[in-house]
């Protein structure tokens, strides 16, 4: 099961890039953690897409504002994490 890995800037990188792909001059490997989403070209439409994604890879649920509150890389991995956590502690 997918409750006990860590979601990484990778994991949120390569989910971008199959759900929405990346905006014409973007580099989504360089330092983006605290990177606006709508700085990288990424509406939210696209994440919502990435926020299903995220729940049906790590078998989590997130709450919309959940994704509208993550504006930055580096604040929807802290989240995805924090809802990777509580999910393993009720299944413990």
């Amino acid at each position: 099961m997918n409750s006990t890995r860590t979601f990484t800037l990778d994991d949120l990188r390569r989910i971008l890039l199959e759900g929405a792909g990346a905006e014409e001059g973007v580099d989504l490997d360089g330092d983006i953690l605290d990177t606006e989403f709508k700085e990288l070209g990424y509406e939210s439409l696209a994440l919502l897409e990435t926020g299903g994604r995220i729940e049906r890879e790590y078998d989590i649920t997130l709450d919309d504002a959940t994704l509208t509150d993550s504006v930055t890389p580096r604040l929807l991995v802290a989240a995805v994490n924090e809802h990777i956590t509580a999910a393993a502690d009720v299944a413990a």
